[in-house]
Parts: structure tokens; sequence; C-alpha cells
């Protein structure tokens, strides 16, 4: 048997589950998981099927009836065999907080990710990378390189044939056009204080104004700054007793936690995007 991910959306009508379960069983396919969504805001149904087929129903036959019901029911769909992992190139700047942690959950199995090398505007977090035995490559930015350095961010994606790019605190903003060639491929993650305390020193001025909830969110990148999809936020509760520096620390918690489930999400095609939003089968 080899198991599957078949992810759908299309205008919501009556019928969608019976005649996708219905393709599925008449292929002798056994439905694991199954999860949709209808949202009656925009007319448009949303649904995860995971399943394991038989070696008679190969990949070529499920292409072929799946196209032929896409075509009759107008459906926007995507096909994955979950034994394939997802390749992940991940940047950063000088924080390596969100790159500790993906690393660590790739090595112990907690994400099913192959993090295939990691870039960086900086040198710094080189060690960190190679103990992991993972490539690094410093791309600095210089002045009026901008251009030529996202150039050379886009010969990885290709080199490493990278599924998903994954911000982890990388402190440089992407220019239209890169977020243009790599749509839902690009994930960040920021604290969530944006936009109230936008610029250098967030935490501190978070602190300054007595702050009582602190937290991060991950988001899909898109050309609005900060303004993509939203894949998942994570919170936490801080009071007068916490310094600034109780807060950087608290933040760097929420922003792993976020992050990470953001990429497991992804990765297991449970986000499915919904004009400026995002629909997450958990």
């Amino acid at each position: 048997m080899t198991e599957y991910v078949l992810t759908l959306s299309c205008p919501d009508r009556p019928g969608i589950v019976s005649a996708v379960s219905g393709l599925l069983a008449a292929r002798g396919c056994n439905i694991l998981e199954s999860q949709q969504f209808g949202d009656r805001d925009t007319g448009t149904f949303f649904m995860r099927v995971q399943f394991a087929a038989p070696e008679g129903a190969g990949r070529d036959a499920l292409d072929g009836a799946l196209a032929a019901l896409g075509t009759d029911l107008g459906l926007d769909w995507r096909l994955h065999a979950t034994a394939e992992r997802p390749r992940v190139l991940i940047m950063v700047s000088k924080g390596g907080h969100c790159l500790n942690d993906l690393l660590y959950r790739q090595r112990s199995g907690l994400l099913g990710i192959d993090v295939v090398a990691v870039a960086s505007n900086h040198p710094d977090l080189r060690p960190l990378t190679q103990s992991y035995g993972i490539d690094y490559h410093h791309l600095p930015v210089g002045p009026g390189g901008k251009e030529a350095q996202e150039a050379e961010i886009l010969t990885l994606v290709g080199h490493y044939r990278a599924d998903l790019v994954v911000l982890a605190r990388y402190m440089q903003i992407l220019s239209d056009d890169l977020c243009a060639k790599l749509p839902g491929r690009i994930i960040n993650i920021h604290h969530s204080f944006l936009p109230s305390f936008k610029g250098a020193r967030p935490y501190h001025q978070a602190h300054a104004r007595g702050v009582k909830v602190i937290g991060a969110t991950a988001h899909y990148v898109t050309a609005d700054l900060d303004e993509g999809p939203i894949i998942e936020q994570e919170v936490a509760r801080v009071d007068h007793a916490h310094s600034a520096d109780d807060l950087v620390a608290v933040g760097r918690d929420v922003e792993c936690l976020a992050l990470a489930r953001a990429v497991r999400w992804h990765t297991e095609h449970r986000v499915l995007l919904n004009g400026a939003r995002t629909v997450v089968f958990r």
C-alpha cells in the first residue's frame, strides 16, 4: 500500500465528498483521515484526504481519475505521496533560536522534512548549521547588491530542489519579484507586535508600554510586507515583573513554537490558501 494526501478546493455544491470517496473506493483505496470545510462567505469547499492505495492503483491512474473529476467539479487539487519528504531551505540572519529548533526537530523525527541547506546574510550561524551536517551558504547583501543576492537564493532553491523556503528570523525584506517566483512556498515568522511596535527592539518597546500578552505569527510571504496569509499564531502572558530581556526570552520560545507548527502543517499538506486567509486542517 502507498499512502497519499489529496487536497482540493472548489465551488461548494452537494456531492463533492461522495464523489471523492467514491472515486477512491472504486480503486480499492482505504481512507485513513478526511477533513473538509465549506466557507459560507466565499462559497468555497476545502478538503484534505489521506488514504492508502493498493499496488494496482498506480499514481498515473489516480492522477488521470482525479483530473477527470476535477474537470467535472471545477477542482483545484493536489496529490502528494507521504513517503516524499519535503525539501526545505532555511534562511537566517544572526538569531539562531528558530534555526536550532527546526534542526533539532528534524533530527529527532518531530518534523518529517529534509533541511537541505541554510543560507544567511551573515556568517554567524555556520558552526551551528554544520554541527548538523548541513550545508551553509553565506550570501551577504552589499550596497545595491540585493538583486544579485536574491538571484543566488533562487539558484540555491533550484540546486537543492527545495520545496519550501523558511525565513527563520531572516532580517531582510524579500523583493516583490522573489515573492512572485515562489508563491505559497515561503514561510516567515515575526513577533505579533506589528504594526504596533515596528522597527528595532520591539520587545523593549513592548516592555515600555507594559504589554500583558506577547506573541508570534507564522505566515506565507507575499509582496505585502508581513501581511501574507496567517498559518499559526502563539501567545504567552507576561506581567509587570518581566524585564525587557525576559520578554525577549519568552518571545523566542513562542516564535519557535509558531514556526515549527506552521512548517509541520505546511509540509503535511494541511494548509490550503483561501484568498488572504488559510484553512488549516490540524
